[in-house]
């Protein structure tokens, strides 16, 4: 099984993955979770509350998966967005970065309706 799960996570990747190796970097989800809702203390108040909500509602929809490969994908994504969010009151300001055309691509109907979503949200909040 586990032979099968490494080449399918090959498969979706351009480089080789080692299921050891990237849980050995990544954060549990409890203490990446409150990592990520202590960061979001350095946003302005609109960009706090949007993103606290949504890190919330991201982590009770995957509280329930069992597959290996999602979870550390899960977390590997959410650790990358955790380091690039400010990390304390030195003024750094966080702004944010265009989506890779490759990242686009990979998305289902479903993540791109969502995407949709959120940027019809952040477009009102920022009027």
């Amino acid at each position: 099984m586990y032979r099968t799960l490494t080449l399918l996570a090959e498969s979706i990747t351009k480089t080789p993955l080692n299921l050891q190796e990237a849980s050995a970097t990544l954060l549990p989800p409890k203490p990446l979770y409150r990592r990520l809702l202590r960061a979001h203390r350095y946003l302005p108040r609109e960009m706090r509350s949007l993103g606290d909500d949504y890190v919330k509602a991201e982590f009770r929809r995957h509280r329930t998966v069992t597959n290996p490969v999602h979870i550390i994908g899960f977390l590997s994504q959410w650790k990358m967005y955790l380091q690039e969010l400010p990390q304390g009151p030195a003024g750094e300001t966080f702004r944010g970065k265009k989506l890779d055309q490759m990242q686009l691509e990979k998305m289902s109907s479903e993540q791109l309706g969502q995407l949709y979503e959120l940027m019809q949200e952040t477009k009102d909040i920022w009027k």
